[in-house]
């Protein structure tokens, strides 16, 4: 699955670069307390051309050991281990010996992973590749602009019909659930709430032009 953007004008990687360093600071705000020796970045993209890219993980390369899941392949160096594959996949005990860290992020990925039981797995290995605390950030489906799109409103319609819409536009790519499949504040609450006894979190959120924009849960497991 690659996560494709309609384009890569800069004034659009610009407004991601600004949400991004939002989600930055209040990520890192919120776990100073914690001693992170390792950080796993889920989903991350092989796009290099656009600085928002990966723009979180690559913000703690002060931390000793940097890892990737992703379902691209990834070739940078900056990771000391990485694998391809889709984090909807069944882990083994080895992967998750190997890549269970202290910090586990995704960014603008639990929305591309497909149907709703896609989304729970995601979360389901994100909490179980997790020893203290992990991430997810992804667009409010209730933002009034579509950021994949930039098209306002109509994904705020029953998504079949946002789909429909969607396919009409010549914008076939994003119709298919399996590349884009939007979450609200109460969709990611009724996911992460499946985990319950496992987890607690808070919603965090960015705005943007003073709607909130983007929806940001930082979780811990429980002892």
């Amino acid at each position: 699955m690659k996560i494709y953007s309609l384009n890569h004008f800069k004034l659009l990687d610009n407004i991601a670069l600004k949400k991004r360093s939002e989600i930055l600071d209040l990520v890192k705000k919120n776990i100073k307390k914690s001693k992170i020796q390792d950080v796993l970045d889920v989903g991350t993209t092989s796009d290099t051309l656009n600085r928002s890219s990966n723009f979180l993980i690559n913000n703690f390369r002060h931390t000793k050991i940097c890892k990737s899941i992703s379902d691209q392949k990834i070739t940078s160096n900056f990771f000391l281990y990485t694998i391809q594959k889709s984090i909807t996949k069944k882990l083994t005990r080895a992967e998750i010996n190997k890549f269970s860290s202290d910090l586990v992020i995704s960014n603008a990925t639990i929305e591309h992973v497909g149907s709703k039981n896609n989304q729970l797995q995601m979360i389901k290995n994100m909490i179980s590749l997790t020893k203290k605390i992990f991430v997810i950030a992804t667009p409010n489906r209730y933002h009034p602009i579509e950021f994949h799109t930039f098209i306002p409103l109509i994904h705020w319609l029953p998504k079949k019909i946002h789909r429909l819409l969607l396919k009409l536009f010549g914008l076939s790519y994003f119709a298919k659930e399996k590349n884009l499949n939007l979450l609200s504040k109460e969709d990611l609450v009724n996911l992460l709430d499946r985990f319950k006894d496992k987890i607690d979190y808070s919603v965090f959120y960015i705005k943007w032009f003073g709607i909130k924009s983007n929806l940001i849960i930082i979780g811990k497991r429980k002892k």
